[in-house]
């Protein structure tokens, strides 16, 4: 367990902070860049390393993660939204590569498509429109059992619930429905015990499918991008979350707030990153997803960083992304 776990938050504390940010403003100097650059400063050092006094990204000193313990037997599964109303900003990718990493360290992970684009099961090497049955007949059509649309991936301890452009009606078709927030709950009620982690890769938007993905959820991940125009949606997301908190799912936390999509060598998402952990402080994730090309070749390739090029930099800070979840 981490030597040093992040505070609950109190949904009123979350709220006001999102509400700062949303009213902030950056003070840099446009697209000014930075001489300094440390590729190595975006992953925190482990395996009993002292990190006291070296800073990362975001400005505070590393934390020290304990090497994540063996398990002696599988589930019942933690469920992760991954989730953030604008896209673009990470959440597939986050998807992928942590759900990947968690893997490594011995963990059984489903990932759960829950997006009508079908990004998540294209970023498996799976083509959506090919698909007999998705995530849209486990919810909609009683006579589906989840257990056969579940697909194994060619990542060993990943599986995935695939999605395609069909989930798109189900927005719709659900609104007449009884207990319509609680259907993906319901529909993942079966497997939690064959597995560690479910992470749910929201589409982006605020709309029924993300409100039925917080009810189900366990917690909360928050992909960020470091770009102003990105702050500005979060108040809107933590209003929803608590939202769902108050009337669907009592236990929905946010466990973390991942930067993505950082350039060390900008001012911009140095400043940025500086106000985002003024607002959220320990919750904000000590691992920071750096901007580098490997990642849409990941996509082209139909795997996770991890596998595609193991010794990346981007594959190191998803492994260490993973021990923080775990430590949490």
């Amino acid at each position: 367990m981490s030597t040093s776990k992040p505070p609950a938050r109190s949904s009123e504390s979350a709220g006001s902070a999102a509400a700062s940010l949303s009213n902030m403003t950056i003070a840099t100097e446009g697209d000014a860049v930075s001489d300094e650059l440390d590729p190595e400063a975006v992953v925190p050092a482990h395996n009993g390393k002292k990190t006291k006094d070296r800073l990362g990204p975001t400005g505070r000193p590393f934390r020290e993660i304990a090497e994540p313990p063996l398990l002696e037997r599988h589930g019942p599964a933690q469920v992760l939204a991954m989730c953030n109303q604008k896209g673009g900003v990470g959440k597939t990718t986050s998807t992928i590569n942590l759900g990947a990493a968690l893997a490594e360290y011995g963990r059984r992970v489903l990932l759960v498509d829950f997006d009508p684009q079908g990004a998540l099961s294209v970023g498996l090497g799976i083509q959506p429109h090919e698909l007999d049955h998705t995530v849209y007949n486990v919810i909609m059509e009683r006579s589906v059992n989840i257990s056969d649309v579940i697909r194994s991936t060619n990542v060993e301890n990943v599986d995935l619930l695939p999605s395609n452009i069909d989930l798109s009606a189900a927005e719709v078709q659900l609104v007449a429905e009884v207990g319509r927030e609680h259907t993906l709950m319901r529909v993942l009620r079966p497997v939690l015990d064959a597995y560690d982690y479910v992470l749910v890769d929201c589409q982006p938007s605020l709309g029924l499918l993300t409100v039925n993905a917080l009810t189900a959820a366990d917690g909360v991940i928050i992909p960020l991008e470091c770009e102003f125009f990105s702050l500005r949606g979060v108040a809107l997301l933590i209003d929803t979350i608590e939202k769902v908190r108050e009337r669907l799912n009592p236990k929905l936390d946010i466990v973390g707030i991942l930067a993505t999509m950082f350039d060390p060598r900008t001012l911009h998402s140095k400043e940025v990153m500086a106000r985002v952990v003024e607002a959220f402080g320990e919750t904000v994730f000590d691992t920071v997803i750096n901007r580098t090309v490997r990642f849409p070749e990941t996509t082209v390739a139909g795997e996770p960083i991890t596998k595609w090029a193991p010794k990346s930099a981007g594959a190191t800070a998803y492994r260490t992304l993973a021990r923080e979840v775990i430590a949490r």
